[in-house]
């Protein structure tokens, strides 16, 4: 018999297992026992609401809360066989006393309940994910101001370019990220509450004069939600693609910033930060790898590959309605869990130490990229055939010395002249540090 294990150890999925300490955050939002609590919530809501409707003078105030047993409603679940009706008969027990207890889940389908309860767990979601990315993009900035002025040899198709600067790089995913930023904070998540088809069919057999659009904009609109007045069975889903695939954006800029930074760290301009006990790798004692970042890549990959489906699949539905979108639903905490997972990685990988002089010593030996400031001076002043001549100055080894005695050769103005002498690849960086700002 194999040895017992804990319950981390013998879980299914990292998320719950290897990793459930730095997504025990997003497990109180979307486990099973949080979707269960919710929905409960939901159906109180409506009941509440309903009692509190002066057009509705056939139910009085029901109590305003009960103590919420996952498992206990997962064991009526059992002979249900159904969630959201094993949630209302969980709530009758809970309300025996109650003497409207029909009116509970009235006039309701159970996506009625489970689109609000997905719309209020994303927006709790979006608060927190919205806070680790601040935290990065925070972290981030500072390293960005602080070596604004450091000059960097940049790199097109790996080689050599154009120097920059090390902040200026960082704020270029700095600008990215704030724009996706803004749009993901923006985002309108949208929820619906109209009955089995949409109509309010059920709704107005039972009260014909009742404003049942009304009700239920302003139940949707008091959580804070966007109402979606016109839907079938389901709400179609197009705003939990759109908060997916806002995320999809958010962590390709971030992979993008994953594969840079782990190219920097084998160029040794950057090195991770370790513990004097950590292991880099099991046979090559001197090792530290960029795990932090292969982590995040990784991550990302997963949550963006999750994320794309659910994209593409919840706004899909056969007809009123189809359970395709029920199981996928579930998935989204998986989803946002790699997310996490990859954010805080790359919080961790911010860790490091810059290493100046080996950023100097690319430049050191980078003169060739002078030659675009040469050409350039030299179009303004209508030399001739300015790129083919640095072009074939370039077939050879360009030294300072070199250079230098390309330009003295130059017919150019003084001012231009001298101002070519003095560059170099560490001046050359054009308004980088500005941007910064």
């Amino acid at each position: 018999m194999p040895a017992t294990l804990t319950p981390a150890l013998d879980a299914l999925s990292p998320l719950d297992g290897r990793y459930a300490t730095q997504t025990r955050e997003l497990s109180q939002l979307f486990s099973e026992a949080a979707l269960i609590r919710q929905r409960v919530a939901i159906e109180l809501e409506w009941l509440h609401a309903l009692a509190a409707e002066p057009s509705i003078a056939d139910i009085s105030t029901p109590p305003p809360d009960i103590l919420v047993d996952p498992g206990a409603v997962k064991r009526i679940e059992e002979r249900t066989r159904h969630d959201v009706k094993a949630v209302e008969y969980y709530i009758r027990e809970q309300l025996s006393d109650y003497p409207h207890l029909e009116f509970l889940h009235f006039a309701c389908t159970s996506m009625d309940i489970n689109n609000i309860a997905y719309a209020r767990l994303l927006q709790q979601a979006r608060t927190r994910l919205l806070h680790t990315l601040d935290q990065f993009t925070t972290e981030l900035s500072a390293l960005a101001h602080t070596h604004k002025t450091l000059p960097m040899l940049a790199r097109t198709h790996g080689q050599p370019a154009s120097p920059t600067t090390l902040g200026k790089e960082l704020q270029v995913y700095l600008t990215r990220l704030s724009r996706q930023r803004q749009t993901f904070s923006k985002l309108r998540i949208t929820a619906k509450l109209n009955g089995a088809t949409g109509n309010y069919n059920a709704h107005y057999i039972a009260y014909p004069t009742v404003n049942w659009p009304a009700i239920s904009r302003r139940f949707i609109e008091n959580m804070g939600l966007c109402w979606n007045p016109c839907t079938t069975q389901i709400e179609p889903h197009d705003g939990i693609a759109e908060y997916c695939h806002v995320l999809i954006r958010i962590n390709t800029i971030l992979t993008d910033l994953s594969r840079d930074f782990w190219g920097y760290i084998s160029l040794h301009y950057f090195k991770p930060r370790t513990t004097p006990t950590q292991t880099g790798s099991s046979t090559m004692p001197h090792k530290q790898n960029p795990i932090d970042f292969e982590n995040a890549e990784g991550n990302l990959g997963l949550a963006n590959t999750l994320l794309s489906h659910l994209a593409l699949t919840l706004p899909t539905s056969r007809w009123q309605r189809d359970l395709t979108d029920s199981t996928c639903l579930r998935n989204i905490g998986v989803a946002l869990g790699h997310t996490t997972l990859a954010w805080q990685n790359l919080r961790k990988g911010l860790q490091l130490d810059i290493n100046p002089e080996r950023i100097s010593q690319d430049l050191d030996q980078a003169w060739e990229v002078l030659t675009e400031a040469i050409q350039t001076v030299m179009r303004k002043h209508n030399l001739p055939n300015p790129y083919e001549q640095l072009r074939q100055l370039a077939q050879d080894p360009i030294t300072p010395r070199r250079l230098h005695d390309f330009i003295t050769r130059l017919q150019l103005p003084q001012p231009d002249q001298q101002r070519l002498l003095q560059l170099t690849p560490h001046s050359y960086i054009g308004n980088a540090p500005r941007q910064v700002q």
